[in-house]
């Protein structure tokens, strides 16, 4: 992959001709767009079908159900473009085996590749403190590697997690498994709600596969020039 292929911008409008917008004038500038809930329940499948044309987009909804109603949905995200979709690790293994064999039926049916299919393994804004508030056992890095082995279990191609576990995640499951990470904060940016945040060339060093940005590009006076200057960190590093 080239830096810019590891380069995921997420599209955190309120709208989708903003969204659009936004993603028409920086086309080519990074790899992906996500999408993600506020602007999937605004504007719908529609939508990613649109920003399709303008680049690969990741379909961020963390589906979480029982495993039929996942699989329902799956099936529906691979009728609109997107390129990446990721379900909650925490759903189990059964769910998230259901979520991989619709999405190989739906994409085998319509003669097109399947998605990559990810599991959210722990939210980046959830740290140690809000972990010792949930009935859940283990500290952060422990809970979020149990979670990635789980979804490679149930075959799916990688997991979403923090730069912080990146390198765990990788010496267990190979170099094959995708990890993307949110939580990507430019040296000197504010880190807003993430608790588990790095810079761009941390998670590059750790192993990440693609790094995800919001507020730091989409609220820069200049996103352009922020983007490119990710860019460069990824290349450096």
């Amino acid at each position: 992959m080239t830096s810019r292929d590891r380069l995921c911008v997420a599209l955190d409008f309120p709208a989708g001709a903003e969204a659009l917008s936004f993603a028409r004038r920086l086309r080519g500038k990074a790899g992906w767009w996500k999408v993600g809930l506020e602007l999937f329940v605004a504007e719908g499948p529609e939508l990613v079908s649109r920003l399709a044309e303008e680049g690969r987009v990741f379909l961020d909804l963390k589906l979480h159900d029982i495993p039929n109603t996942v699989a329902a949905a799956a099936r529906a995200a691979v009728r609109t473009g997107a390129a990446m979709v990721n379900v909650h690790a925490s759903g189990g293994r059964a769910m998230m085996a259901a979520a991989r064999a619709a999405a190989d039926e739906e994409s085998s049916r319509l003669g097109r590749p399947r998605p990559t299919l990810i599991a959210v393994t722990l939210l980046t804004s959830i740290g140690d403190a809000e972990l010792a508030l949930l009935p859940f056992r283990g500290n952060a890095a422990e809970i979020a590697a149990e979670l990635a082995s789980e979804a490679f279990a149930a075959g799916l191609d990688g997991v979403v997690c923090s730069a912080a576990d990146v390198a765990r995640v990788r010496r267990v499951h190979g170099p094959g498994f995708v990890t993307v990470v949110p939580g990507i904060r430019p040296a000197g940016a504010e880190s807003g709600d993430q608790k588990r945040v790095a810079t761009p060339a941390a998670a590059i060093a750790a192993g990440a596969s693609i790094l995800v940005v919001g507020r730091p590009v989409t609220r820069a006076s200049d996103p352009a020039a922020a983007l490119e200057a990710i860019v460069a960190e990824i290349e450096g590093a």
